[in-house]
């Protein structure tokens, strides 16, 4: 955000009086326009009239008592369903705060001069607050309740404390966390709990709906903050540094510290999981308004897998791909030798292990895939959508082009994502 938000000074100039003369200069630019507006309109309306008329339009003199003023007494009542939603939903929302070790130096006599004494006389470690995003509690059961939130929030934390939305911090513990889905359950003290959120379906969502946020943009100090928009796309595919995601498109305002906290409908139910937006592009010029959450769907059945696993085992190929869309068109006739008619698919650009299901299986670097169980790949995304659709030691029929044939292959998925990085 700070390389998009901020605005720096050339570097033959100080930041400081730079800043000040660049408002100087808006200012006078903002109030030259508008005189010279007043100034032009009555010349033209009715310049004769007010030099006539000088005396009759002076400041009156006396008392400035008659120029007090007041609130009105009217009370609007304030019922629209944004506001129900908020209301019903904050309790349940939380800040999530990630406590990292902070190492320093001694400073006395010893450490100035290069005592040699040990590290643990001369350091000292403790806990500071690394970064802060949001989560919402889901389910209470007996003494514990149950939050999910990011995992880039509660990545690398030594310690994780949760803000509760009446202000109370209580300590939290991880219970599991996935950094394909970029989620992650925390279990919490639920003496204080009151209130949990619901999950509604987000196949049933659609473009144009209103969706509302939750949240504590740029930390607690913004807690319980609510902003209003609308679902922009259900299904939106994004590259993130896990590979490629499908999440909810919104142009609810999202902005740091929001991770973790729930997109909802006007029923109040979380339809997503904040997770990411769109800053700049690839061209870096400034994007508003393109926000994105995971699917309370895809949402539901990760929660489940973490709190009976503590992690989610997923099968896997073994193998790298990239979409064929990245070939151009004359690699995909003359290396892969695709017939024309193939348009959609998965290229494998490594040489699968033997030991690996791709390997064992006989698949071989520029293989196409292009359909799993009978089902099109229609890009990378899909490959891994089809794929995790089984369990390890699942078989799957895999249909891929090699030097233009078509063939078929049985597949068993004997490895994990664990075990693998694809």
């Amino acid at each position: 955000m700070r390389d998009v938000m901020d605005n720096q000074p050339e570097s033959n100039e100080p930041e400081e009086p730079k800043r000040s003369n660049n408002r100087g200069m808006l200012t006078k630019v903002a109030v030259t326009a508008l005189v010279a507006g007043a100034v032009g309109g009555g010349a033209v309306y009715g310049g004769a009239t007010y030099i006539s008329n000088h005396n009759s339009t002076a400041v009156p003199s006396g008392s400035n008592s008659g120029g007090t003023a007041k609130t009105s007494t009217l009370n609007v009542k304030v019922n629209s369903q944004a506001s129900k939603v908020y209301k019903a939903v904050k309790p349940a929302v939380v800040s999530v705060i990630n406590l990292q070790k902070e190492s320093s130096s001694s400073t006395g006599i010893s450490g100035l001069f290069g005592s040699s004494s040990s590290s643990s006389s001369s350091s000292s470690s403790s806990l500071e607050t690394s970064s802060e995003g949001s989560g919402v509690i889901y389910k209470k059961s007996g003494n514990a309740a149950y939050i999910v939130t990011n995992n880039h929030v509660v990545s690398g934390s030594n310690a994780l404390e949760v803000v509760l939305s009446n202000g109370k911090k209580l300590t939290a513990k991880l219970v599991g966390k996935d950094s394909v889905t970029d989620l992650a359950v925390l279990k919490i003290n639920g003496t204080d709990v009151k209130s949990v959120a619901t999950f509604g379906n987000s196949n049933n969502i659609e473009v144009g709906e209103t969706s509302l946020a939750i949240g504590s943009p740029l930390g607690t100090d913004y807690a319980s903050s609510l902003t209003e928009g609308i679902i922009s796309a259900k299904k939106r595919s994004v590259t993130t540094s896990n590979g490629t995601a499908t999440v909810i498109q919104t142009d609810t305002a999202i902005n740091p510290g929001n991770s973790g906290g729930p997109l909802l409908n006007l029923e109040g139910q979380v339809i997503g999981i904040n997770s990411m937006k769109l800053a700049t592009d690839s061209e870096g010029t400034s994007v508003e308004g393109m926000g994105f959450a995971i699917p309370s769907n895809e949402v539901v059945k990760i929660i489940n897998q973490l709190i009976k696993n503590g992690k989610i085992v997923r099968p896997a190929l073994g193998i790298k791909y990239v979409d064929l869309s990245e070939i151009s068109s004359s690699q995909q006739s003359s290396v892969l030798k695709l017939p024309s008619s193939v348009s959609n698919g998965a290229v494998v650009m490594t040489t699968p292990g033997s030991s690996t299901p791709a390997g064992k299986a006989g698949l071989k670097k520029y293989d196409v895939i292009t359909a799993i169980d009978g089902k099109k790949v229609t890009s990378t995304t899909s490959v891994r959508d089809l794929l995790y659709e089984h369990k390890v030691n699942d078989t799957i029929k895999l249909t891929y082009y090699r030097s233009g044939k078509e063939k078929t292959v049985s597949v068993k998925l004997t490895e994990t994502t664990s075990q693998l990085n694809n």
